[in-house]
């Protein structure tokens, strides 16, 4: 049988591993079967961050959204509905950067849905 040679095709996917890995601590960053471990599971944490970020965010506009909404004496559920109801269609974002950037003009929004 014919002998077949791999070393550049070898070397060129643990360096692409190698390359991933940089910047990971000790081993985690030197040592082929480590770093490819590492690389495996950041890879799994990357993907489930991505995912985890949209929630975080929309979590926080809320949170913004219900404090500035009870300063006014009223629930962030009760606000949401109201908005529903008067055919505003504005999403949670952009309550949240109105409530923060320009207070007043929220709260002539919350005066006239009321």
């Amino acid at each position: 049988m014919v002998r077949v040679k791999r070393g550049n095709v070898a070397r060129k996917r643990r360096k692409k591993i190698i390359k991933l890995a940089k910047g990971f601590c000790g081993a985690h960053s030197r040592l082929f079967r480590i770093a490819n471990q590492q690389v495996m599971k950041s890879l799994v944490y990357s993907y489930r961050g991505r995912k985890e970020k949209k929630r975080k965010f929309r979590q926080l506009w809320i949170v913004r959204i219900n404090s500035v909404v009870r300063n006014h004496n009223k629930k962030y559920s009760q606000f949401i509905h109201d908005l529903k109801t008067s055919n505003i269609l504005i999403n949670r974002k952009m309550l949240s950067q109105l409530a923060i950037t320009d207070p007043s003009s929220f709260s002539k929004l919350l005066n006239n849905i009321s």
